[in-house]
Order: C-alpha cells, then sequence, then structure tokens
C-alpha cells in the first residue's frame, strides 16, 4: 500500500535525524487520518490539498503547525518525489524539534483592527514599500494592493514577539494565524500573501520577481 510504505519510510527518516518519541507519535497519529483519506486519491497536489484542507477543519487551533509541518513534510513521499525530499533534506530540513515560541493569542477582528492604528517601525516598513511596488509593478489594482498589505502587516504584528527572525519561525507565525480566517477564500489569499511577502520579509534580493511566481503558485498549505 502507497500510503502505509509512505508513511514508514517519513517517520523512519525522521527517527534516523533524531526526531524524539512523542514528536514520532504526535506526526504518526495525524497521518494515520491523513493517509485514509489519501487512499485511491489522484497523485497530484490539489487533491492532496485538498484533502489537507479539509482535516485541518477538525484540528485544534494549537496543533495547526504540527499539523500542517508533517503534511508539508510527507507530500513528497506520498508521491515518491525522490528529488524533493533530497532538496527538503537540504533546505529547509525536516522540522524534528518543536520551535516553543508562538505568537500571542489573538482574534482577527483585534488584528484587523490593530493594522489601522498600529506603528511600524522602519524595519517593518521597508519590506511593506517593496511588496507594494512590486503589486503595482504587477499591474494590482489599488484595491487588491491593499488588501495584501493589511494581510502582511498581520503577519508582521504575529511576528512581533519572536525571538529570532528565520524560515521556521515565520512559518510558526503563518500557521498560527491560518485557523483565524474561518472563510475559505480568505485563509486562500492570506496563503498567497504569506508566500509573496516572505521574499521581502527575509530580505530576498530577487524578492520582486517572485510576486507573480508565488500568486499562480499550487503550493501546499
Amino acid at each position: 500500500m502507497r500510503e502505509k510504505e509512505a508513511t514508514n519510510a517519513y517517520l523512519k527518516l525522521l527517527q534516523t535525524k533524531g526526531a524524539s518519541t512523542d514528536v514520532l507519535h504526535r506526526r504518526s497519529l495525524f497521518l494515520d487520518r491523513l493517509t485514509a483519506g489519501l487512499k485511491g486519491q489522484m497523485l497530484n497536489g490539489d487533491a492532496y490539498r485538498e484533502i489537507v484542507e479539509k482535516m485541518m477543519e477538525s484540528v485544534p487551533s494549537d496543533e495547526w503547525h504540527d499539523s500542517l509541518t508533517t503534511a508539508r513534510e510527507f507530500y513528497p513521499f506520498w508521491v515518491q518525489d525522490f528529488k524533493a525530499i533530497a532538496a527538503l533534506n537540504i533546505n529547509p530540513g525536516f522540522d524534528i524539534k518543536p520551535t516553543a515560541w508562538r505568537p500571542l493569542q489573538a482574534t482577527l477582528k483585534a488584528l484587523s483592527e490593530l493594522v489601522e492604528t498600529e506603528k511600524f517601525e522602519a524595519s517593518e516598513i521597508w519590506p511593506l514599500k517593496a511588496y507594494t511596488q512590486a503589486l503595482r509593478f504587477e499591474g494590482a489594482e489599488q484595491s487588491l494592493v491593499n488588501a495584501r498589505i493589511k494581510l502582511a502587516k498581520i503577519i508582521l504584528i504575529r511576528l512581533r514577539t519572536a525571538p529570532e527572525k528565520d524560515n521556521k519561525i515565520y512559518r510558526v507565525a503563518v500557521d498560527m494565524t491560518l485557523p483565524l480566517f474561518k472563510m475559505q477564500d480568505s485563509r486562500r489569499l492570506f496563503l498567497v500573501v504569506v508566500r509573496e511577502f516572505y521574499h521581502f520579509w527575509s530580505g530576498n534580493p530577487n524578492a520582486a520577481s517572485m510576486v507573480l511566481k508565488e500568486s499562480t503558485s499550487n503550493t501546499l498549505l
């Protein structure tokens, strides 16, 4: 059975990398549910993402990061994409050490209101301005620019208490914000902004060229 073989291969690799018994147990439980839904599905990202999205509706909000991490890492094992597994192994690597940090508890309403009154520091304003310029260069209408910048500001607010600045911290902030969006369309727009804005937040010199690419991406949640 493909799903069982993929699960065994994934968990074995995590074990060889030093994942704790607790991490392996929690991921195994999540994969039991995920693979049950994957049986008989076409081997592509769209089908996989749809199953994951349905599953996440019943996952407690404080477990979203761990669950989505497992889903992202498991996908190449399920489709037997060995090149992708090798690439993931190198960068960003498998996340086997749980990150203790979590953004402060908040509601989407509170964050939306905070965006309108919050003062942003120079280090936050620079990526916002660069992202705005890139969107305008791509021909985005002002209403769309405003909507995406508002979501980018929410990301920045969620990252305010982060102990460091790296891709894993960014992903934790995102994963713990996703369940605040109850409407699927809003959640998907947020994910587009997440992918686009990361390049500006991280200081990627080629960030502007990534906007159109990420907007049309079918990358997993």
